[in-house]
């Protein structure tokens, strides 16, 4: 990938920081945005002098409808142009389906996959006329299977991994890259923003985020339609393939009864 800039999203804290800091490392510049101004800021500043690349910081809350165009008119009116999109933003929320908040689940809807759409419709135009360019999907391992205890989570999830294969089919003699990173449980903010007990099963399986970072854009690199991070992630992932639906809605719905 040709160095440019890097929109990311969700860039406050977790992997969306994660993402910001190696971009930096590598050269690219970036464009910062998520919910949290002072967040933002001071990781701007670490990486303006740290790493002495260009940072843009614009706060939008993902969540909010038109908040992806508005963000996409800011870039503009900045004189921006994004070269590469790492779409991270996300959240989940446990519990059962039915006594969840209605507004909290729409919310997760708009931010994991209207604006994840969105943004990505808005880059893929100028990427396809430039024959370059490259969008990364931050999926998840909830995306092979339904999640009882979290549907709505797991369900958003397999939108993102359905939507970027297909993109990746569509533009890869096209000269840009599409592709989904799909991370197990990772040692994030996820878990307490999810809710869960210190005792979640998933939190004491979780991962290196560092290496998660890595082998998403490793995948970028090697234009990897669907990476799974990490060894025993893949393994279960590819199991889903070869165990019975009924007998995976009961595992999850065990594992998620202990959050």
């Amino acid at each position: 990938m040709d160095k440019g800039t890097a929109l990311v999203t969700g860039a406050s804290a977790g992997l969306g920081t994660l993402f910001a800091r190696r971009l930096a490392a590598e050269g690219y510049g970036l464009i910062l945005t998520a919910r949290r101004t002072e967040r933002l800021e001071a990781l701007a500043a670490e990486l303006r002098e740290g790493a002495g690349v260009k940072v843009d910081v614009i706060a939008a809350d993902l969540a909010e409808p038109g908040a992806p165009g508005a963000l996409m008119a800011e870039i503009g009116r900045r004189g921006l142009a994004v070269n590469l999109l790492i779409n991270n933003a996300g959240f989940g929320q446990g519990g059962a389906f039915a006594t969840q908040d209605r507004a909290r689940i729409a919310a997760m809807i708009e931010v994991n996959c209207r604006a994840l759409t969105e943004l990505a419709h808005a880059v893929l135009p100028g990427m396809l006329q430039m024959r370059s360019g490259a969008i990364l999907n931050v999926a998840s391992t909830a995306a092979f299977q339904p999640g009882p205890g979290m549907a709505v989570y797991y369900a958003t999830k397999a939108y993102v991994l359905s939507l970027s294969e297909a993109l990746h089919e569509e533009v890869r003699r096209q000269g840009v890259r599409v592709s989904a990173l799909c991370p197990g449980p990772t040692a994030t903010e996820f878990f307490d923003a999810a809710g869960t007990s210190p005792d979640f099963a998933l939190k004491k399986l979780a991962g290196d985020p560092d290496k998660v970072v890595r082998d998403g854009l490793a995948a970028l690199r090697a234009n990897r339609a669907v990476k799974v991070s990490g060894l025993r992630n893949a393994v279960m992932a590819a199991s889903v393939r070869f165990t019975p639906r009924w007998l995976i809605r009961r595992v999850v719905a065990t594992i998620q009864r202990s959050r």
